[in-house]
């Protein structure tokens, strides 16, 4: 049986707890959060467990085997590092730190220490993403073309990162599981109205091979939009996270080219066939995701959204911000 610690009882921790709860292995025993108003929710709904103030009192306890951190990024560094000095494996909320360096270092440390590291990715483990992943793997889209996606709502404001660390996080989680290239280059445009950290930002990666990822993000939208566009070579689809019933339709359109020979002798064809919804894996995709946890765990194997994959996001972040600061320069990676 796997003993787990939940650090942070906000918006995301009670989704963990329960979810942690049910998975079969595992046992949460104790929460911490420093807020007396998390703490009462916390004791409100779970009058069996541990419920501390000092998130300490659970990194040093010697009965807890795993820690989930579900705090804000810039706390997460100096509480996986504690964790996993104290012999815990460690489930980190997105995105993994707020530095690449801090994440090189935790993955160094838990290599170290033979524990795992689990990066919350939840978007990979949607019946969504892995149907996505599915057709990818299988050639049904052909060769990738694009991948653009709007994520975009009014709200929710973060006081300590910019709309990318916040949204954008995970369209990044879902290229880098998605596209088998690693993006030679990032750039993006970005704008802050309310405070200082960009409320509204664009930002295109560039892959070899030609594929594009555009990604849109905005806490400044009259509605909410989760829709992306997957265009490949043989088939291209519309996922639009927002609809209950087919949130994937896999449409059966191309484009090929008859000539080349002259700019005025290019012929183009066009195909156009059905459209299908395929049908979707059920489940809450955080229950999953924490099986998975447990599954690594009490085999010993390294989850493909291991600390590794979470530095890809860290740097892919921390190389747009530097694009934003530069009106959209393009930067290498």
């Amino acid at each position: 049986m796997i003993k787990c610690g939940v650090i942070g009882y906000g918006y995301w921790g009670p989704n963990i707890v329960r979810n942690l709860s049910n998975v079969e292995g595992c046992e949460v025993v104790a929460i911490a959060d420093a807020s007396p108003a998390a703490r009462k929710r916390a004791h409100k709904a779970h009058p069996n467990l541990r419920i501390e103030a000092d998130c300490n009192e659970v990194i040093s306890s010697t009965a807890i085997d795993a820690v989930a951190i579900v705090t804000p990024v810039w706390t997460h560094y100096e509480l996986a590092k504690a964790a996993l000095e104290n012999g815990k494996h460690v489930f980190v909320e997105k995105p993994f730190t707020n530095s690449s360096e801090k994440a090189g270092e935790l993955i160094e440390l838990a290599e170290k220490k033979n524990l795992r590291i689990m990066v919350d990715h939840t978007f990979l483990f949607t019946g969504a993403v892995r149907k996505i992943h599915e057709l990818i793997q299988n050639g049904s889209l052909g060769q990738l073309y694009y991948y653009d996606s709007t994520r975009v709502n009014l709200g929710l404001f973060q006081h300590d990162v910019n709309v990318l660390w916040d949204l954008a996080a995970h369209d990044l989680s879902i290229v880098d599981h998605l596209i088998d290239a690693a993006p030679e280059a990032i750039s993006a445009t970005g704008q802050g109205h309310l405070n200082n950290h960009e409320d509204v930002a664009y930002m295109t990666l560039y892959y070899p091979d030609k594929v594009l990822a555009h990604i849109n993000v905005n806490w400044l939208s009259p509605v909410k939009v989760r829709t992306t566009l997957i265009g490949g070579e043989k088939r291209m689809l519309v996922w639009n996270d927002l609809d209950a019933d087919e949130k994937i339709k896999v449409y059966d359109k191309g484009v090929k080219i008859n000539s080349r020979e002259g700019v005025y002798d290019l012929l183009v064809s066009y195909r156009s066939g059905d459209m299908w919804a395929p049908q979707l894996e059920a489940g809450e995709a955080l229950f999953r995701e924490l099986s998975y946890f447990a599954e690594c765990i009490g085999n010993g194997k390294t989850p493909f959204n291991d600390g590794r994959a979470g530095l890809r996001i860290v740097r892919m972040l921390e190389a747009a911000c530097q694009s934003i600061s530069k009106r959209g320069e393009v930067v290498a990676l």
